[in-house]
């Protein structure tokens, strides 16, 4: 390379670097930004944080009404052997249901007590009188005389869907009021074999020993049922509960209060749904809904209104009848006695329409 090239080349070279050095010191003039860790205070960004979603409004309006049910009985020992006495605590909640001291609970949290007593959260505390109970159902009505009282009101779990979130309020193990939360995980559970009637609702709300009878609440603090049982199979909470809806609830309480036992219809039958094949072997077709008798009770109205076993149930006063037989079990009950109750069935071929005058459910039954 001659030296005039050489001349010419260490302008450009000395040039380049010298680019290179102001990039790595200054690269500002480039447009970018040198990265960096910096720490924010939170308290100075300027955003509005999202609302942290709480039920807090739904529990003040709902815990004072939440009653803890303590219950003492003096049980004496069989005359065969020396006569003992000793007492067994039990411990339940309920749910003050009117301002003048009705109570609602669980009846196995007060079956055979011998004393009853209330505490109320704002810790006053009294002595309840049974007004009446349903084994059937597992309810029972109590009555407390105190002032002032807070009471919840009843809402129809037709408004209920799966999915809503709900609240369970009671005295779990005796810790103290306590609250949980869940939501409605199923509507209309039945066939579980813990009441005669059953008509559930089933949460994972934790329900645990000591929570029966205590409230299950919307969100927005309204009473839709009273909490009765779980599935367990350690005795705990396994996120399945079960609690009485406030419907049946209702009905019980005021025929409780009205007439001291709960009345309720009966005609006498023992069925099952009708099975596909049931159907096809007396003419039917399979997908036809409907109950076959199996039994029918001495001396009732299905049997002195003409029923036979192997009939078949397909209405009663004109609506179809689907299902397992609970949903017209619950109908009956509902029927005062004393009224007429038509039911339509199939037998030998045929539909009849017969008339069965509706009697009172015998309570051993």
């Amino acid at each position: 390379m001659g030296l005039r090239a050489t001349q010419l080349l260490w302008p450009t070279i000395t040039g380049v670097l010298a680019a290179l050095f102001i990039v790595q010191q200054f690269p500002e003039l480039l447009g970018e930004r040198p990265s960096r860790l910096e720490l924010v205070d939170l308290n100075e960004q300027r955003f509005e944080a999202q609302a942290i979603p709480s039920f807090a409004a739904a529990v003040d309006r709902a815990a004072p009404s939440v009653v803890s049910v303590f219950t003492r009985t003096n049980r004496v020992a069989d005359d065969t052997i020396t006569p003992t006495s000793g007492v067994l605590n039990n411990l339940g909640s309920g749910v003050i249901v009117t301002s003048d001291g009705y109570v609602i609970t669980n009846n196995h949290v007060v079956a055979a007590a011998d004393r009853i007593l209330i505490a109320l959260k704002d810790g006053r505390e009294q002595d309840a009188r049974i007004i009446g109970t349903d084994p059937e159902s597992d309810l029972a009505l109590l009555k407390i005389n105190l002032t002032d009282l807070p009471n919840l009101n009843l809402i129809s779990s037709s408004s209920l869907k799966v999915g809503d979130v709900v609240l369970a309020i009671g005295n779990p193990f005796g810790v103290g009021q306590t609250v949980t939360q869940g939501i409605i995980s199923g509507l209309d559970r039945n066939q579980l074999g813990l009441n005669t009637y059953e008509d559930f609702i089933q949460t994972d709300a934790a329900i645990n020993p000591g929570n029966s009878g205590g409230a299950l609440i919307t969100a927005r603090g309204d009473l839709v049922g009273i909490n009765t049982a779980i599935f367990s199979k350690s005795g705990g909470s396994q996120g399945i509960g079960f609690a009485i809806p406030a419907d049946q609830v209702t009905q019980v309480m005021q025929d409780l209060i009205s007439k001291g036992r709960v009345v309720r219809g009966w005609v006498g039958v023992e069925a099952h749904g009708l099975t596909p094949t049931e159907a096809q072997e007396v003419g039917l077709d399979a997908k036809q809904t409907g109950l076959m008798i199996s039994g029918i009770f001495r001396d009732s109205p299905a049997q002195r209104a003409g029923i036979r076993p192997g009939d078949v149930l397909l209405e009663i006063n004109d609506t179809p009848v689907v299902g397992n037989g609970l949903e017209a079990m619950n109908y009956i009950a509902k029927v005062e006695p004393g009224e007429i109750t038509y039911f339509t069935i199939y037998r030998n071929g045929e539909k009849q329409r017969l008339e069965i005058l509706t009697s009172e459910r015998p309570t051993s039954r």
